[in-house]
């Protein structure tokens, strides 16, 4: 059933991330994944060890995907936050792994932790802008940065109040997205005299 490897690996990888998405690690079944992906449970396995390792690759590939959709501006936050709010709305299942990690492997603490390649950068970009007066200082960088990204969030699938969609009216996008804009500007750039 294993056509080419690195085809079969990511029909794999395409296919867990949508049962992870909607599932979570818990609920997720690994014979509905290698079924999606037509690939045997053996070669799931031999790739990547167990379910909890499946899950970890398709994180992390998530992030990546992510970080390179969406690439980090410290210099312009408004931009990022409004950038993170389109990503939600066409690739939703970054937002639900992230959450279903949340619930279900790290309930407190740095979600991000051990990922040090993705953030290191995005902090030291955070602490530049802060010195050249581009972002207020006086806020710890990882403080700015889960900030935004909890502004951004606001409209996310894992919102507590409204889930924006793609098919959402495009002026309630456009408010939405001047909202992010406004916000993030307000909160994060210096006083101009």
């Amino acid at each position: 059933m294993v056509r080419d490897g690195d085809a079969s690996r990511r029909r794999l990888l395409a296919a867990a991330t949508e049962e992870f998405a909607s599932h979570g690690l818990a609920g997720a079944r690994v014979d509905r994944i290698a079924a999606a992906a037509e690939v045997n449970k053996q070669q799931m396995y031999a790739w990547f060890g167990s379910k909890d390792g499946l899950f970890d690759a398709v994180f992390a590939a998530q992030l990546d995907r992510i970080v390179d959709a969406v690439p980090f501006t410290a210099d312009d936050l408004p931009g990022y936050a409004v950038d993170l709010y389109d990503s939600y709305l066409t690739d939703p299942e970054i937002i639900r792994l992230v959450g279903w990690n949340r619930l279900e492997r790290v309930p407190v603490g740095d979600l991000l932790a051990g990922h040090g390649a993705l953030t290191d950068p995005k902090r030291a970009a955070l602490e530049r802008a802060q010195r050249d007066g581009v972002v207020v200082d006086g806020i710890a960088p990882d403080v700015v940065y889960a900030m935004v990204i909890g502004i951004a969030g606001s409209w996310s699938p894992l919102s507590g109040t409204v889930t924006a969609a793609p098919e959402d009216d495009e002026d309630d996008h456009d408010r939405r997205r001047t909202a992010l804009r406004e916000t993030v500007a307000r909160a994060f750039s210096p006083a101009r005299p």
